[in-house]
């Protein structure tokens, strides 16, 4: 909630409206996403992450925000494990 990348829905009874993404730090909200944009390209994991969501069916935007949301998600695993990036992590 606090990057504003969280969908919002704008449903009322039975009509449904479009989703969107607000709130949070417009700052933050743009910086990711110009992350997320570069990641798509550059970062292996990401980018397939990226084309299976488009495979999928999603639209562009929807996909970059996705990534953008595992970007924060990836951030914070780093921060609070404190450890350092892999980029090629296996799980256990």
């Amino acid at each position: 909630a606090l990057a504003g990348v969280a969908p919002y829905d704008d449903d009322s009874g039975k009509y449904h409206g479009r989703r969107r993404i607000q709130g949070g730090r417009e700052r933050l909200r743009k910086s990711l996403f110009m992350c997320a944009f570069t990641a798509t390209r550059h970062n292996p994991d990401l980018a397939s992450f990226y084309a299976r969501l488009r495979q999928n069916g999603k639209d562009h935007l929807c996909a970059v925000i996705a990534v953008a949301r595992k970007l924060i998600v990836l951030a914070n695993t780093i921060l609070s494990r404190k450890t350092e990036w892999t980029p090629q992590y296996q799980q256990k």
